[in-house]
């Protein structure tokens, strides 16, 4: 026994191994300021491994390609189907800020709708097996104002057919999308590249692909 008033100190191993898991949690959990950090990096991660693993693909993983815990990927996104229409968001945001510009047509979006198809097959069964979902709504309501205003700027302009309507646009876009879901990964490209042919053929007055 310790004689006394004797103070003895204590081992140092418990402290070490106390503090290298308040390392990893700091690491991998940016805090409460960091959330639009923390939700953008999910978004790509989610892209990224869905489009690796398919849509069943473990959330576990996306939070992991992330670098953050469990706990935000679910404050963020409580199931599958709000983290896949978080990306379809982000996909139409880019395509938004790419149609601002006033040089570009119909084709252009096109084109950028199939590359980003080929890159989201996993998400897109699966949201059209949702279509209802209020969650995912807004998105054709997105995609429609995004079209209408390229089909009027391309009208005016003379760069396609006169007969080509809102509906037709956006019946091309759905058709490529689900088609190039249902294709195997490695006829993809072939299939984006015939889909955007047949899209300049049909729809407007441009010179065929080269």
């Amino acid at each position: 026994m310790s004689a006394p008033g004797q103070v003895h100190s204590q081992p140092d191993t418990p402290v070490r191994l106390y503090a290298t898991p308040v390392q990893e949690i700091s690491k991998s959990n940016r805090g409460p300021s960091a959330g639009p950090e923390n939700r953008r990096a999910l978004v790509t991660a989610a892209r990224e491994i869905f489009a690796e693993e398919g849509f069943l693909a473990p959330l576990s993983a996306v939070a992991k390609r992330a670098g953050v815990g469990q706990g935000s990927l679910y404050r963020h996104f409580p199931d599958r189907m709000a983290l896949a229409v978080a990306v379809f968001d982000d996909n139409i945001t880019e395509l938004e800020r790419f149609a601002a510009s006033e040089t570009s047509t119909l084709v252009d979006l096109f084109d950028h709708v199939a590359e980003q198809a080929l890159g989201s097959t996993a998400l897109i069964d699966m949201l059209t097996a949702n279509l209802h979902d209020p969650r995912a709504e807004h998105l054709s309501d997105r995609l429609s104002a995004l079209v209408s205003e390229l089909l009027a700027r391309d009208r005016a302009s003379g760069r396609v057919a006169t007969s080509v309507t809102q509906d037709d646009v956006l019946l091309a876009v759905n058709m490529m999308a689900v088609v190039l879901a249902r294709t195997d990964p490695e006829n993809r490209p072939e299939v984006a590249t015939r889909a955007r042919a047949i899209f300049r053929s049909a729809f407007t007055h441009t010179l065929p692909m080269s």
